[in-house]
Protein backbone atom coordinates (compact mmCIF):
# COMPACT_ATOMS: atom_id res chain seq x y z
CA UNK A 1 0.00 0.00 0.00
CA UNK A 2 1.24 3.27 -0.95
CA UNK A 3 2.46 6.56 1.82
CA UNK A 4 -1.01 8.35 1.87
CA UNK A 5 -3.71 5.51 1.47
CA UNK A 6 -6.29 5.02 4.62
CA UNK A 7 -8.18 1.67 3.94
CA UNK A 8 -10.96 0.10 6.20
CA UNK A 9 -12.47 -2.78 5.44
CA UNK A 10 -15.64 -4.03 8.27
CA UNK A 11 -14.13 -2.15 10.84
CA UNK A 12 -16.15 -3.00 13.66
CA UNK A 13 -15.85 -2.06 17.35
CA UNK A 14 -18.24 -3.20 20.17
CA UNK A 15 -17.95 -2.11 23.70
CA UNK A 16 -19.45 -3.52 26.92
CA UNK A 17 -21.48 -1.68 29.63
CA UNK A 18 -22.94 -2.97 32.72
CA UNK A 19 -26.69 -2.97 32.26
CA UNK A 20 -28.40 -1.24 35.37
CA UNK A 21 -30.75 -3.05 37.58
CA UNK A 22 -33.55 -0.93 39.27
CA UNK A 23 -34.16 -0.76 43.09
CA UNK A 24 -31.29 -1.70 45.79
CA UNK A 25 -31.69 -5.21 45.45
CA UNK A 26 -30.58 -4.47 41.69
CA UNK A 27 -27.83 -2.62 42.67
CA UNK A 28 -26.39 -4.78 44.91
CA UNK A 29 -26.49 -7.60 42.05
CA UNK A 30 -24.64 -4.88 39.80
CA UNK A 31 -22.12 -5.06 42.62
CA UNK A 32 -21.67 -8.37 43.27
CA UNK A 33 -22.24 -10.15 39.63
CA UNK A 34 -22.33 -7.51 37.23
CA UNK A 35 -24.48 -8.11 33.98
CA UNK A 36 -22.43 -6.64 31.11
CA UNK A 37 -23.98 -6.07 27.82
CA UNK A 38 -22.42 -5.36 24.28
CA UNK A 39 -23.24 -2.20 22.74
CA UNK A 40 -21.96 -1.51 19.03
CA UNK A 41 -20.27 1.67 18.35
CA UNK A 42 -18.90 1.15 14.69
CA UNK A 43 -20.58 -1.85 12.76
CA UNK A 44 -19.22 -3.01 9.48
CA UNK A 45 -17.42 0.35 7.72
CA UNK A 46 -15.55 -0.42 4.80
CA UNK A 47 -13.69 3.04 3.35
CA UNK A 48 -10.57 4.08 1.72
CA UNK A 49 -9.39 7.20 1.34
CA UNK A 50 -6.22 7.79 -1.16
CA UNK A 51 -3.25 9.80 -1.13
CA UNK A 52 -3.80 13.74 -1.72
CA UNK A 53 -7.43 13.58 -1.26
CA UNK A 54 -9.96 15.16 1.78
CA UNK A 55 -12.74 12.97 3.13
CA UNK A 56 -15.56 14.73 5.28
CA UNK A 57 -16.91 12.06 7.55
CA UNK A 58 -20.09 13.59 9.08
CA UNK A 59 -22.69 12.03 11.31
CA UNK A 60 -24.65 12.87 14.31
CA UNK A 61 -23.46 13.30 18.12
CA UNK A 62 -22.50 9.44 19.02
CA UNK A 63 -22.87 7.65 15.55
CA UNK A 64 -19.84 5.88 15.36
CA UNK A 65 -17.38 9.08 14.29
CA UNK A 66 -14.94 9.70 16.88
CA UNK A 67 -14.61 5.74 17.47
CA UNK A 68 -13.73 5.28 13.80
CA UNK A 69 -10.44 7.89 13.85
CA UNK A 70 -9.58 6.30 16.78
CA UNK A 71 -9.29 2.85 15.26
CA UNK A 72 -7.64 4.45 12.47
CA UNK A 73 -5.53 6.12 14.69
CA UNK A 74 -4.42 3.51 16.82
CA UNK A 75 -5.70 4.47 19.71
CA UNK A 76 -8.54 2.02 19.79
CA UNK A 77 -8.02 -2.06 18.60
CA UNK A 78 -11.06 -2.89 16.81
CA UNK A 79 -13.00 -5.91 17.71
CA UNK A 80 -12.92 -7.09 14.10
CA UNK A 81 -12.36 -6.06 10.73
CA UNK A 82 -9.03 -4.98 9.10
CA UNK A 83 -7.58 -0.95 8.96
CA UNK A 84 -4.32 0.01 7.18
CA UNK A 85 -2.64 3.12 7.12
CA UNK A 86 0.43 3.83 5.34
CA UNK A 87 0.58 0.66 4.87
CA UNK A 88 0.40 -0.01 9.08
CA UNK A 89 -1.99 -1.76 11.05
CA UNK A 90 -2.61 1.15 13.48
CA UNK A 91 -3.03 -0.75 16.49
CA UNK A 92 -0.06 -3.50 15.85
CA UNK A 93 2.66 -1.34 15.66
CA UNK A 94 1.63 2.08 17.33
CA UNK A 95 5.17 3.69 17.34
CA UNK A 96 5.53 3.05 13.62
CA UNK A 97 2.09 4.10 12.84
CA UNK A 98 2.52 7.87 14.85
CA UNK A 99 5.71 8.67 12.82
CA UNK A 100 3.38 8.35 9.72
CA UNK A 101 0.65 10.28 10.92
CA UNK A 102 -1.12 13.73 12.20
CA UNK A 103 -3.89 14.47 14.52
CA UNK A 104 -5.92 17.44 15.94
CA UNK A 105 -8.71 17.19 18.14
CA UNK A 106 -10.14 19.88 18.67
CA UNK A 107 -11.10 19.61 22.49
CA UNK A 108 -7.49 18.20 22.78
CA UNK A 109 -3.96 19.90 22.54
CA UNK A 110 -0.35 18.63 21.78
CA UNK A 111 1.10 21.46 23.24
CA UNK A 112 2.59 21.43 26.90
CA UNK A 113 0.16 24.39 29.00
CA UNK A 114 3.11 25.80 30.63
CA UNK A 115 5.31 26.06 27.50
CA UNK A 116 5.24 29.18 24.67
CA UNK A 117 4.12 27.51 21.80
CA UNK A 118 7.40 28.25 20.07
CA UNK A 119 8.73 25.43 22.97
CA UNK A 120 6.71 22.81 22.21
CA UNK A 121 7.32 22.72 19.00
CA UNK A 122 10.51 22.43 19.24
CA UNK A 123 10.17 19.83 21.60
CA UNK A 124 8.63 17.99 19.01
CA UNK A 125 11.37 18.54 16.60
CA UNK A 126 14.16 17.05 18.83
CA UNK A 127 11.26 14.21 19.38
CA UNK A 128 10.76 13.51 15.63
CA UNK A 129 14.57 14.19 15.70
CA UNK A 130 14.22 16.57 12.75
CA UNK A 131 17.00 18.65 11.00
CA UNK A 132 17.20 22.37 11.93
CA UNK A 133 17.10 23.54 8.64
CA UNK A 134 14.05 21.07 7.94
CA UNK A 135 12.40 22.41 10.90
CA UNK A 136 12.88 26.37 10.26
CA UNK A 137 11.76 25.60 6.52
CA UNK A 138 8.83 23.66 8.14
CA UNK A 139 7.59 26.87 10.32
CA UNK A 140 8.00 29.17 7.30
CA UNK A 141 5.59 27.08 5.77
CA UNK A 142 2.94 27.30 8.28
CA UNK A 143 3.84 30.32 9.15
CA UNK A 144 2.24 31.99 5.81
CA UNK A 145 -0.83 30.98 6.11
CA UNK A 146 -1.32 30.24 9.76
CA UNK A 147 0.63 33.02 11.11
CA UNK A 148 2.31 31.46 14.31
CA UNK A 149 4.68 33.76 14.92
CA UNK A 150 2.21 36.82 15.87
CA UNK A 151 1.35 34.19 19.47
CA UNK A 152 3.31 31.42 19.60
CA UNK A 153 5.53 33.06 22.88
CA UNK A 154 2.88 33.45 24.62
CA UNK A 155 2.37 30.15 26.83
CA UNK A 156 0.13 27.44 25.73
CA UNK A 157 -2.37 28.11 28.70
CA UNK A 158 -3.00 31.57 27.74
CA UNK A 159 -3.77 31.24 23.92
CA UNK A 160 -7.03 31.27 22.88
CA UNK A 161 -8.46 28.62 21.03
CA UNK A 162 -8.24 29.59 17.81
CA UNK A 163 -4.49 30.36 18.11
CA UNK A 164 -4.07 27.00 20.12
CA UNK A 165 -5.29 25.29 17.39
CA UNK A 166 -3.54 26.71 14.66
CA UNK A 167 -0.46 25.64 16.90
CA UNK A 168 -1.74 22.22 17.08
CA UNK A 169 -1.91 22.22 13.36
CA UNK A 170 1.72 23.02 13.36
CA UNK A 171 2.58 20.53 15.79
CA UNK A 172 0.98 17.87 14.20
CA UNK A 173 2.34 18.16 10.19
CA UNK A 174 5.39 19.29 11.79
CA UNK A 175 7.14 15.69 11.17
CA UNK A 176 5.76 15.61 7.28
CA UNK A 177 3.09 12.70 7.81
CA UNK A 178 1.49 11.69 4.39
CA UNK A 179 -1.87 12.06 6.10
CA UNK A 180 -3.80 13.97 9.13
CA UNK A 181 -6.32 13.15 11.21
CA UNK A 182 -9.19 15.61 11.96
CA UNK A 183 -11.68 15.67 15.17
CA UNK A 184 -13.82 18.64 14.95
CA UNK A 185 -10.52 20.60 13.94
CA UNK A 186 -12.57 24.29 14.34
CA UNK A 187 -14.99 24.03 16.81
CA UNK A 188 -16.18 27.25 18.80
CA UNK A 189 -13.98 29.34 16.37
CA UNK A 190 -14.78 32.34 15.07
CA UNK A 191 -15.21 32.83 11.02
CA UNK A 192 -12.39 34.59 10.19
CA UNK A 193 -9.67 32.01 12.13
CA UNK A 194 -11.41 29.25 10.81
CA UNK A 195 -11.42 30.53 7.17
CA UNK A 196 -7.53 30.27 8.36
CA UNK A 197 -7.33 26.70 9.10
CA UNK A 198 -9.67 25.67 5.61
CA UNK A 199 -6.70 27.66 3.89
CA UNK A 200 -4.03 25.97 5.34
CA UNK A 201 -6.01 22.98 4.98
CA UNK A 202 -6.84 23.32 0.94
CA UNK A 203 -3.04 24.28 0.58
CA UNK A 204 -1.68 20.82 2.33
CA UNK A 205 -3.84 18.69 -0.05
CA UNK A 206 -3.32 20.34 -2.91
CA UNK A 207 0.11 21.58 -2.61
CA UNK A 208 1.82 18.54 -0.73
CA UNK A 209 -0.18 16.07 -1.60
CA UNK A 210 -1.56 15.31 1.95
CA UNK A 211 -4.74 12.66 3.07
CA UNK A 212 -6.78 14.17 5.27
CA UNK A 213 -10.11 12.83 7.23
CA UNK A 214 -11.99 15.27 8.99
CA UNK A 215 -14.89 15.01 11.07
CA UNK A 216 -17.37 17.96 11.37
CA UNK A 217 -20.59 19.46 12.36
CA UNK A 218 -19.61 22.70 10.51
CA UNK A 219 -21.06 22.29 7.02
CA UNK A 220 -19.67 25.23 5.25
CA UNK A 221 -16.17 23.81 5.80
CA UNK A 222 -17.59 20.63 3.92
CA UNK A 223 -19.09 22.48 0.98
CA UNK A 224 -15.52 24.66 1.34
CA UNK A 225 -13.23 21.54 1.36
CA UNK A 226 -14.77 18.03 0.89
CA UNK A 227 -15.49 16.96 -2.70
CA UNK A 228 -16.26 13.54 -0.77
CA UNK A 229 -18.14 12.77 1.95
CA UNK A 230 -18.92 9.91 3.69
CA UNK A 231 -22.01 9.75 6.90
CA UNK A 232 -22.05 7.47 9.31
CA UNK A 233 -25.02 6.58 11.14
CA UNK A 234 -25.63 4.22 14.09
CA UNK A 235 -22.56 3.08 13.84
CA UNK A 236 -22.76 2.01 10.14
CA UNK A 237 -21.72 3.75 6.75
CA UNK A 238 -24.85 5.08 5.40
CA UNK A 239 -23.56 7.28 2.28
CA UNK A 240 -19.94 7.13 0.85
CA UNK A 241 -19.74 9.21 -2.46
CA UNK A 242 -19.14 12.97 -4.50
CA UNK A 243 -20.47 15.93 -2.14
CA UNK A 244 -22.96 16.70 -4.52
CA UNK A 245 -24.23 13.37 -4.87
CA UNK A 246 -26.35 13.67 -1.61
CA UNK A 247 -29.20 15.53 -3.27
CA UNK A 248 -29.91 12.05 -5.05
CA UNK A 249 -29.73 10.33 -1.56
CA UNK A 250 -32.04 13.15 0.12
CA UNK A 251 -33.87 13.71 -2.51
CA UNK A 252 -34.11 17.36 -2.62
CA UNK A 253 -33.00 19.27 -5.10
CA UNK A 254 -32.81 23.13 -6.61
CA UNK A 255 -36.03 24.68 -7.43
CA UNK A 256 -36.95 28.04 -9.59
CA UNK A 257 -39.17 30.30 -8.38
CA UNK A 258 -40.87 32.71 -11.11
CA UNK A 259 -43.23 35.28 -10.91
CA UNK A 260 -45.40 35.73 -14.08
CA UNK A 261 -47.83 38.43 -15.49
CA UNK A 262 -50.55 35.74 -16.38
CA UNK A 263 -50.42 32.11 -15.70
CA UNK A 264 -51.12 30.21 -18.77
CA UNK A 265 -53.91 27.35 -18.51
CA UNK A 266 -51.77 24.47 -19.51
CA UNK A 267 -48.42 25.21 -17.83
CA UNK A 268 -45.79 22.17 -19.49
CA UNK A 269 -42.34 22.77 -19.68
CA UNK A 270 -39.88 20.48 -20.63
CA UNK A 271 -38.02 18.26 -17.83
CA UNK A 272 -40.06 20.60 -15.20
CA UNK A 273 -42.63 20.15 -13.04
CA UNK A 274 -45.20 22.11 -10.99
CA UNK A 275 -44.83 21.95 -7.53
CA UNK A 276 -46.24 25.23 -6.09
CA UNK A 277 -48.70 27.85 -7.16
CA UNK A 278 -49.63 30.91 -5.40
CA UNK A 279 -51.27 33.30 -7.85
CA UNK A 280 -48.61 34.17 -9.93
CA UNK A 281 -45.64 33.23 -8.16
CA UNK A 282 -45.03 29.74 -9.56
CA UNK A 283 -42.32 26.94 -8.23
CA UNK A 284 -40.82 24.27 -10.28
CA UNK A 285 -38.33 21.82 -9.68
CA UNK A 286 -36.80 19.14 -12.11
CA UNK A 287 -38.45 15.99 -13.06
CA UNK A 288 -37.48 13.05 -11.64
CA UNK A 289 -35.25 10.58 -13.77
CA UNK A 290 -32.53 10.64 -16.80
CA UNK A 291 -33.25 14.19 -17.70
CA UNK A 292 -33.66 15.81 -14.38
CA UNK A 293 -30.02 15.00 -13.68
CA UNK A 294 -29.24 16.86 -17.09
CA UNK A 295 -31.71 19.44 -16.68
CA UNK A 296 -29.00 22.37 -14.70
CA UNK A 297 -30.63 26.01 -13.29
CA UNK A 298 -28.97 27.75 -16.21
CA UNK A 299 -30.76 25.27 -18.98
CA UNK A 300 -34.44 25.37 -16.96
CA UNK A 301 -33.99 29.44 -16.73
CA UNK A 302 -34.22 29.07 -20.28
CA UNK A 303 -36.80 27.11 -20.82
CA UNK A 304 -38.97 29.52 -18.68
CA UNK A 305 -38.34 32.26 -20.17
CA UNK A 306 -39.12 30.58 -23.31
CA UNK A 307 -42.40 29.18 -22.05
CA UNK A 308 -43.91 31.73 -19.66
CA UNK A 309 -44.22 35.42 -19.66
CA UNK A 310 -41.98 35.72 -16.93
CA UNK A 311 -41.20 39.02 -14.98
CA UNK A 312 -39.06 37.91 -11.93
CA UNK A 313 -37.05 34.73 -11.72
CA UNK A 314 -34.95 33.20 -8.85
CA UNK A 315 -33.00 29.60 -8.40
CA UNK A 316 -32.88 28.31 -5.08
CA UNK A 317 -30.95 25.42 -4.39
CA UNK A 318 -30.74 23.38 -0.91
CA UNK A 319 -28.61 24.24 1.93
CA UNK A 320 -25.53 21.66 2.60
CA UNK A 321 -26.91 21.12 5.82
CA UNK A 322 -30.58 20.60 5.26
CA UNK A 323 -29.35 18.17 2.47
CA UNK A 324 -27.28 15.76 4.96
CA UNK A 325 -30.15 15.76 7.38
CA UNK A 326 -32.41 14.29 5.22
CA UNK A 327 -30.13 11.78 3.34
CA UNK A 328 -30.02 11.07 7.02
CA UNK A 329 -33.79 10.34 7.37
CA UNK A 330 -33.78 8.84 4.22
CA UNK A 331 -31.11 6.29 5.21
CA UNK A 332 -32.92 5.54 7.83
Amino acid sequence: MSAGTIVAEGLTKVFHTVARRPGLGGALKDLVRPERVPKVAVDQVSIRVDQGELLALLGPNGAGKSTTIKMLCGILTPTSGRVEVNGVVPHADRIANARQIGAVFGQRSQLWRDLTGRQSLEVLRDMYGLRDADYRERIREFNRILELEEFWDQRARQLSLGQRVRCDLAAALLHDPPVVFLDEPTIGMDVVVKEQVREFLRDQVRRRGRTVLLTTHDMTEVAKLAERVALIDHGALAYDGKTAGLRDLAGVTWEANVTVETVPALVDIPGLRLTRAEGTRLTFAPVPGAEAGDLTPRHAVRRLIEHLPVTDIRVEEPDLEDVVRQAFRAGR
